[in-house]
C-alpha cells in the first residue's frame, strides 16, 4: 500500500511536492494518529492534498527502493545511478532525493521521475521509483529524397539503432532537413516526422520521416534601381549566386534558383564591386525579395546608393625600418590619382584568397615578421581624393621552436621530416609555412585537404612560434584489376602498387602488417596477359637514395612475349613471337637552382627485341633480333599544389631527350651501299613464287622480280638481283640509333572558388643522327583514343586525344599504321571537385583539346589539328587509384574527306590526362 507521503518530480522544475494521501493506515490508538500528523504538519481532509517545504523534512534510514514504471534497465542498475544507497540517512522531503531526481534526468533516458514513499517503519522508510524510460530508435525510413541522400540524412542526423528518442530529436531531425533543402533552393520544403511502436522489441520505436521539398524556387527577374554609374548588367554579374532567368545564363549553364545565405553574400559583393571602381560609399539601402507562389518564382528589387566617386591620393608609409617606401610601394602597386579600389587595397595589404600572395602582409612574414600588422588608415578626404597612411607595426624578428607533426600512424616520422621546409631555430617564414604544406600533400600518403599547421605558444617578447602539422593517413597501396576486350581478345590485368613500401623492413617479422611500410620507398608488380601475350614487369624507387639528400633511385625490368594473332578467325600461331625484355636505372636529383622545384633525372635503359618467324607486317624482317640502349636527360620543374589528385594552383614543365650512341659514325658500315653488296642481295631459298617465265631456279641463286611472270627469276650477276630488304632492315636496326626530343607544360589557375583550368601542351619529336640508315620503326608516337597502350610492342609511346579510336590518329603508309615522328597536342580542361575526402576524390570535368601526329618533319603542321570536345568524370580512391570515364565528340574525320568522328567513349585506368 502507498504511505501518506508521495514525493514528486514535475518536469518543469524539480521542487518535492507532498501528494495527496492515497490511504489513512489505521492506527492502534489515538496516540499514534496524532504523532503522525505531527509529522505532516496539518490535514485538512483525508482527500485533501499537502505540500511540504525541505525545510520541514524529517530523517529517515533509507530502508528500500523499489522500482516500477516503464523500464528496461535491471533494478540495481538503476538504483545505483540514482545514487541512493540501503542504510544511507536521508530526509524527506530533502536534497537526496531532489539531487537524485537531477542524476537520473541527467541522463536523458526518462520523460517522467517520481519518487514515492512505500513504508514508513520507526525511523525507517522504503521507496518506490516510478519512471517512464524514453523509446529507443529501432529503424528509420526516410522518404521523399533519393536513395544517395537518405544516408547522409541519417549520417548527419545520427539516427542510428539504440538512439534514444525524444521530443528534442525529432525537432532537430526536422529543423535540420528543412534548412538542409532551404539552402539549396527548395524553399517549400516540409519534413513531417512520426514514430511508431515496434512490436518485436520492447520500448523501441520505429521512425518514418517524409520530405516533400517542393519545387526549387527560382529567380524570375532582378531589378535594379538608384544606379546610374553601373549598368544593370553589371549589378546583375557581380552577383555570383543568384542568377535571374535568361537565355544567357541558360546557355552557360549558370543556376537561376534562389538561396538566401548564397544571396545575401551576393549583396556583399556588390557594393565590392562597386568599391572596386572607386564608389567607396556605395551601399544597397533595401532590396526587397517578392514571392509569386502560382509560379513558385521570386522577383528582387534593388535600391543601391552609388555615393560619389573617389581617387587614391598621397599614400604614406609610416613604422617601416626594414623596407624602403619605395620596395613598399612597388608591393602596393597603387599610385596617386588610381581610381580608388578598396577591393584591391585590401588584397595589397593581405590577400586571403592566396596564402602565397604578393602581398604586404606576406612581404613581412615571408621574412620572419610573424607579429608584424599592417594597416590602412583614410586621413584625410577631400575633393574626391582619399590620402592614406599605410601604419606597419613590425614587431620582433620570430623564429621557428618546436616543430612537429601528428597523426601518421604508418609513415615514418622521417618520410616526413625530411621534407619540411620549416627548421627549429630557423627565421619564420609564411612561404616555407605554405611550402611545407604542399611537399606533405604531395607525398600522396596523406590526405591532401586535412593537412593543417596549428601556432602553438605563440610569444612576441621571446620571438619564438612552435608549429603542429596534422596529418590524416590515407591508403598508399593499390590494387589494379581490369578486364576487357582489345586487338581481337580478352585482356586481363592485374597490378599491386605499394607506394609507402619499406624494403628496410623486408626481413622483420613484426612489420608486416600486411607488408612492410612506412618509409616512402614504391614497389609495384604487373601482370598482363591475353591468349596471344604476356607481360611481366616489376619496378622500385627509393625517393631519397642514402638517406642524406633528395636524390631518388629507380630501377625496373620487365619481360614480354607476343605470339601471331588472326585477329579475323581469333587464332593464335604460337610458333610466331616477338619478345621483349627491358631492364632500365635511373637518378633524379632535387636542384637548388634556379629554385628547389627543379629536377634532373638521368636513366640508362637497354630493350633487347627479339623476333622469330614473326612475318606479321610489323617490321619488314621477322627474324633477327635489334637492341635499344639509350640514355635519357630530362628537367622538370613542378610546383603542383597542395593535392596531387586535383591540383589548383602551379604547373609542371618538363623537357626530356632520349638518345642512343651514334653507332654509324664508328661502325663502319656503309648504309647507303648496302643494297649493292653481294650479302644483301636477294637470293632464292625455295620459298619465294618462281615467274612462269623462269625455268628451273636453284638455291642461292641470285634472282629478281618480274612483274609480268608474278614471280622471280634469275639473274647472271649479283649486281642485277634485288636487295633483300629484311636482310638490310636487320642490319639497319640490329643497334637501334635515333634521339627524341619531348617538350611539356601543365598548368593550372583556380578561376572561382574551387573552379580549376587545366591548359596542357606537348610537343616530341624524334630524329636520326644518319640519314642513311634512316628513322627506326621503334620507339614512335601513337596518337589517339583513351592514352593506354594494352601492350608495347615496340617501344611505342602513346598519346592520348579524346574523342577518336586508340591510336586513329597515327601515319599510315599502305592502310598501314607506321608511327609518327613528329606530334603535338594542346588541351583546356575545366575541373569541379564533387568531393575531396579521403576515402574517395571525385571531380567533374569538360574539356577541349587538339592535336596531330605526323611521319616526318617535313609534313608538320602545328595547326593542322583534330579537334574534340567532351565531358568526363574521375574518381579516385586510395586502393585502386585512379578511375574515369569521358564523353567526347571528334569534330573531324580520321581519313582525309571522310565524315567527322563524332562521340567516343572511354574508360580511364590509372591514369591521369
Amino acid at each position: 500500500m502507498k504511505q501518506l507521503l508521495a514525493i514528486k518530480k514535475e518536469n518543469e522544475d524539480l521542487e518535492r511536492q507532498v501528494n495527496k494521501l492515497n490511504n489513512i493506515l489505521k492506527f492502534r490508538n489515538s496516540i499514534q494518529v496524532m504523532l503522525l500528523f505531527l509529522f505532516t504538519g496539518y490535514i485538512t481532509s483525508s482527500n485533501a492534498q499537502e505540500r511540504l517545504t525541505i525545510e520541514q523534512g524529517k530523517p529517515y534510514v533509507l530502508k528500500k527502493v523499489t522500482v516500477t514504471g516503464k523500464v528496461t534497465y535491471n533494478e540495481q542498475t538503476i538504483v545505483t545511478f540514482a545514487g541512493l544507497e540501503k542504510g544511507q540517512t536521508i530526509t524527506v522531503p530533502g536534497e537526496e532525493i531532489s539531487n537524485s531526481i537531477k542524476k537520473l534526468w541527467k541522463l536523458g533516458l526518462y520523460n517522467n521521475v517520481n519518487y514515492y514513499v512505500d513504508k514508513i517503519e520507526g525511523d525507517s522508510i522504503s521507496l518506490e521509483l516510478n519512471l517512464n524510460e524514453l523509446p529507443k530508435l529501432k529503424e528509420v525510413k526516410i522518404v521523399g529524397v533519393k536513395k544517395g541522400a537518405v544516408e547522409s540524412l541519417i549520417k548527419d542526423n545520427d539516427l542510428t539503432p539504440e538512439k534514444i528518442v525524444n521530443e528534442n530529436l525529432l525537432t532537430t531531425t526536422k529543423y535540420y532537413i528543412e534548412n538542409k533543402y532551404k539552402k539549396e533552393g527548395y524553399y517549400n520544403t516540409k519534413v513531417n516526422i512520426a514514430t511508431e511502436e515496434d512490436t518485436a522489441t520492447i520500448n523501441h520505436v520505429n521512425m518514418v520521416v517524409n520530405i516533400d521539398k517542393g519545387k526549387k524556387i527560382k529567380v524570375k527577374e532582378i531589378i535594379v534601381d538608384g544606379n546610374s554609374e553601373l549598368t544593370d548588367n553589371k549589378v546583375r554579374n557581380a552577383m555570383k549566386k543568384t542568377k535571374q532567368k535568361s537565355v544567357l545564363n541558360f546557355l552557360t549553364f549558370k543556376s537561376t534558383k534562389f538561396i538566401r545565405d548564397k544571396y545575401k553574400e551576393d549583396l556583399n559583393l556588390i557594393v565590392d564591386k562597386y568599391k572596386e571602381n572607386g564608389f567607396r560609399d556605395a551601399r544597397v539601402i533595401s532590396d526587397t525579395v517578392t514571392f509569386d507562389k502560382e509560379r513558385n518564382k521570386i522577383t528582387i528589387k534593388l535600391k543601391i546608393e552609388e555615393g560619389k566617386k573617389y581617387y587614391f591620393g598621397n599614400i604614406d608609409f609610416l613604422g617601416n625600418t626594414v623596407y624602403t617606401d619605395q620596395i613598399l610601394s612597388r608591393y602596393l602597386g597603387i599610385k596617386k590619382g588610381d581610381i580608388y579600389n578598396g577591393v584591391l587595397l585590401d588584397k595589397r595589404i593581405a590577400d586571403k584568397s592566396k596564402p602565397d600572395g604578393e602581398d604586404l602582409t606576406n612581404l613581412y612574414q615571408n621574412n620572419g615578421y610573424l607579429f608584424s600588422n599592417i594597416n590602412p588608415v583614410e586621413v584625410n578626404t577631400e575633393n574626391n581624393v582619399i590620402d592614406l597612411d599605410i601604419r606597419i607595426v613590425e614587431g620582433p624578428l620570430a623564429y621557428f621552436n618546436k616543430i612537429s607533426v601528428v597523426g601518421n600512424d604508418k609513415t615514418n616520422d622521417k618520410v616526413i621530416y625530411r621534407e619540411l621546409r620549416t627548421k627549429p631555430g630557423e627565421v619564420y617564414s609564411k612561404e616555407n609555412l605554405v611550402r611545407t604544406i604542399r611537399e606533405i600533400g604531395q607525398l600522396g600518403f596523406f590526405d591532401a585537404e586535412a593537412i593543417k599547421p596549428d601556432f602553438e605558444n605563440v610569444d612576441p617578447a621571446a620571438g619564438t612560434v612552435d608549429i603542429k602539422y596534422n596529418v590524416v593517413e590515407k591508403g598508399a597501396s593499390q590494387i589494379e584489376l581490369q578486364g576487357g576486350y582489345g586487338g581481337g581478345g580478352f585482356i586481363g590485368t592485374l597490378g599491386l602498387s605499394f607506394n609507402n613500401f619499406s624494403i628496410g623492413n623486408i626481413f622483420k617479422k613484426e612489420a608486416y602488417k600486411p607488408l612492410p611500410m612506412g618509409d616512402g620507398q614504391k614497389l609495384s608488380l604487373r601482370l598482363q596477359a591475353s591468349t596471344y601475350f604476356q607481360t611481366y614487369s616489376f619496378s622500385f624507387s627509393e625517393p631519397w637514395f642514402g638517406g642524406k639528400k633528395p636524390v631518388q633511385f629507380s630501377g625496373s625490368i620487365s619481360y614480354s612475349k607476343q605470339f601471331s594473332n588472326d585477329f579475323v578467325r581469333n587464332q593464335v600461331d604460337k610458333s610466331k613471337s616477338f619478345n621483349i625484355f627491358t631492364v632500365s636505372l635511373g637518378l633524379a636529383k632535387r636542384l637548388q637552382k634556379p629554385d628547389d622545384f627543379f629536377v634532373l633525372s638521368n636513366a640508362l635503359s637497354y630493350q633487347h627485341y627479339d623476333l622469330n618467324n614473326y612475318n606479321v607486317g610489323l617490321f619488314t624482317f621477322g627474324n633477327g633480333a635489334s637492341r635499344n640502349l639509350s640514355y635519357t636527360i630530362g628537367l622538370t620543374r613542378n610546383n603542383k599544389g597542395v593535392n596531387p589528385i586535383f591540383p589548383t594552383y602551379g604547373s609542371e614543365f618538363s623537357i626530356t631527350a632520349k638518345f642512343t650512341p651514334p653507332y654509324s659514325l664508328f661502325n663502319g658500315v656503309d648504309y647507303a651501299n648496302l643494297q649493292n653488296q653481294e650479302e644483301y642481295k636477294l637470293k632464292y631459298d625455295g620459298t619465294q613464287p618462281i615467274s612462269v617465265n623462269a625455268g628451273k631456279i636453284d638455291k642461292g641463286t641470285p634472282i629478281k622480280y618480274d612483274p609480268a611472270g608474278s614471280g622471280y627469276v634469275k639473274v647472271d650477276t649479283y649486281q642485277e638481283a634485288d636487295a633483300n630488304q629484311p636482310k638490310i632492315d636487320q642490319k639497319k636496326f640490329n643497334w637501334l640509333e635515333y634521339y627524341k626530343i619531348k617538350f611539356k607544360v601543365d598548368w593550372y589557375n583556380k578561376i572561382y572558388e574551387k573552379l580549376t583550368l587545366r591548359t596542357l601542351g606537348e610537343f616530341g619529336f624524334m630524329g636520326a643522327y644518319n640519314q642513311d640508315r634512316g628513322l627506326v620503326p621503334f620507339e614512335r608516337f601513337f596518337l589517339g583514343g583513351d592514352g593506354m597502350a594494352n601492350f608495347s610492342m615496340d617501344g611505342r609511346e602513346t598519346i592520348q586525344l579524346r574523342g577518336y579510336p586508340n591510336n586513329s590518329l597515327t601515319p599510315t603508309v599502305n592502310n598501314a599504321q607506321v608511327g609518327a615522328t613528329v606530334y603535338n597536342k594542346f588541351s583546356l580542361e575545366l575541373r569541379y571537385p564533387i568531393t575531396l575526402k579521403q576515402a574517395a576524390s571525385i571531380y567533374a570535368l569538360t574539356f577541349v583539346e587538339g592535336g596531330a601526329a605526323f611521319e616526318n618533319f617535313k609534313g608538320y603542321n602545328p595547326f593542322a589539328l583534330k579537334r574534340s570536345a567532351g565531358v568526363g568524370l574521375r574518381v579516385f580512391m586510395p586502393a585502386f587509384g585512379l578511375l574515369g570515364i569521358d564523353f567526347a565528340h571528334g569534330f573531324d574525320s580520321i581519313i582525309p574527306g571522310g565524315p567527322k568522328n563524332g562521340w567516343e567513349t572511354h574508360f580511364i585506368i590509372g591514369q591521369q590526362f
